[in-house]
């Protein structure tokens, strides 16, 4: 019996191992229910990323994941990459409050925290190193230093010769604070000399542009990040999910955008000459440019009035007032004419471009009149008649939910000649003093007055109806309506 009994646990043991046998795909650990809780309680550091196979993200993120994952391998790192399939495993994911694809967790010593890194190879590693060890590694050695720079296309690198100083100290807390890329520091005097640096200077090298730049600035916490953000771009960054975060989180606010097409070859013809502007201005406004023929891109067109027979094209932003629009007269992409309409921009002598539609002439036929900006004061601030305005976007599908809703109002009221029912395409017409951040946005601008109140109720006929004959009384939600409706996938115009 005592032998049967045994035989029976060493099979059980035998099953349960191979049950929680990881797989390995491409170096990445492939994590189940059944192997999670092993993989986080033998491994101190692991990346997870919660994917869906579907998932157009997941896609492009999967070979730089692989990437990373080998590149940890060659360094003898503890740290593992794993992955779960969310589709398939989804108890796990929802027990770790995966909520899109891909989400990333690190588990450091079993306790998870959000990942906030980039989606490329080396900002995975880098990221992961910075969470995991030193902010800045030590290179005693020309060998070392050389290794370290060569292996990354981004690298920051103290040189301080008493690395306890005030200045080292300042760089050493950047680069515990700035996840995206590696950091040295170096002491050795022939390190010093291999790279001809002087005391107390921080470098930026990197494997594009002009391969280095040296800040020269007061050693504060804030200028040296700045340094970073602003030489570790390339002169013109291409827009993209990998860049995106980047470019609108940075300090610097304007920004030229130049639409072109890879397939017409735009990248080959024009990228050298907005080279040099870009280089004339780094630091005040950031270059950028968007590849057309992205279908993800599309929204962008769309929100600067453009169409795919317009590229290329070039348009300044200034993101510090609601994403404000400059539309240059000469549209060539010139480097002189980009000089000529950066330089305008930044001495103040642009006038904000605001997109505007053709009013139809049938705009007042049915009983939900269209506007547009040309003729929105002239119908919005009529002081003999209450307006009900609906702003839309015609991608919203709250807004499409809306239409036939908004419909039957128009109908209930046609016959009311002290009240209009009215909306306007907010994507195709902007107003220079109506910020519409939301779809859809419905306002009440009241007779005599021209009040504009805002409705936050149910977008119901019954509820429609109530706002409008109370005066814009009914419909004002109390806060904790404001604030469900706020996690409510509402739209918003800066979306893009």
């Amino acid at each position: 019996m005592r032998r049967s009994t045994g035989f029976c646990l060493t099979a059980l043991c035998l099953v349960i191992a191979c049950l929680a046998k990881v797989e390995v795909d491409e170096g990445v650990l492939v994590i189940t229910k059944d192997n999670f809780d092993s993989i986080i309680q033998d491994n101190e550091y692991v990346l997870v990323e919660f994917y869906a196979p579907w998932c157009g993200h997941c896609k492009a993120l999967a070979p730089e994941y692989a990437k990373a994952a080998k590149k940890l391998e060659e360094a003898q790192s503890p740290i593992k990459l794993g992955k779960v399939d969310a589709t398939v495993e989804t108890q796990l994911a929802e027990k770790h409050g995966v909520r899109g694809y891909p989400t990333l967790k690190f588990y450091r010593k079993g306790n998870p925290i959000d990942y906030t890194g980039g989606r490329q190879a080396d900002e995975i590693v880098s990221w992961l190193n910075k969470k995991t060890g030193p902010p800045a590694k030590d290179l005693p050695t020309v060998d070392e230093a050389k290794s370290f720079i060569d292996a990354h296309d981004v690298v920051i690198v103290g040189f301080f010769k008493d690395v306890s100083s005030d200045a080292a100290k300042v760089f050493l807390e950047v680069g515990n604070r700035i996840d995206d890329h590696v950091f040295g520091i170096t002491s050795a005097d022939e390190v010093f000399s291999k790279y001809e640096v002087e005391d107390g200077k921080i470098v930026l090298f990197k494997k594009f542009d002009e391969g280095k730049a040296v800040f020269d600035e007061e050693v504060t916490a804030k200028n040296v990040e700045n340094f970073i953000f602003v030489n570790s771009l390339p002169l013109v960054v291409e827009f993209n999910q990998d860049t995106a975060q980047k470019i609108f989180s940075g300090d610097i606010k304007s920004h030229l955008l130049v639409f072109l097409s890879k397939k017409a070859g735009h990248f080959e013809k024009y990228l050298k000459g907005i080279q040099e502007p870009a280089k004339k201005y780094r630091g005040e406004v950031l270059f950028v440019t968007i590849d057309c023929d992205e279908t993800d891109h599309e929204r962008i067109l769309e929100f600067f009035g453009l169409k795919k027979d317009d590229v290329p094209a070039m348009r300044l932003i200034k993101l510090e007032q609601d994403m404000a629009k400059y539309k240059p007269d000469n549209p060539e992409i010139t480097t002189e004419n980009i000089v000529e309409f950066v330089n305008a921009f930044i001495e103040g002598k642009l006038k904000r471009h605001l997109l505007t539609q053709d009013l139809p002439e049938d705009w007042d036929k049915n009983p939900v009149k269209i506007l547009v900006s040309t003729n929105f004061h002239e119908i919005a601030y009529d002081k003999e008649k209450d307006v009900l305005v609906e702003f839309y976007a015609p991608w919203c599908g709250h807004c499409q939910q809306l239409a036939p809703i908004y419909e039957q109002l128009g109908e209930k009221y046609k016959s009311n000649d002290k009240l209009v029912i009215a909306k306007m395409d907010a994507t195709a017409n902007e107003l220079e003093d109506v910020k519409i951040i939301n779809f859809p946005t419905l306002t009440l601008y009241k007779k005599e007055t021209n009040q504009a109140i805002e409705f936050n109720g149910e977008r119901t006929l019954e509820g429609l109806s109530k706002f409008i004959e109370s005066g814009g009384k009914y419909g004002q939600a109390p806060d904790e309506a404001q604030e469900e409706d706020e996690d409510d996938d509402v739209p918003r115009k800066d979306e893009l």
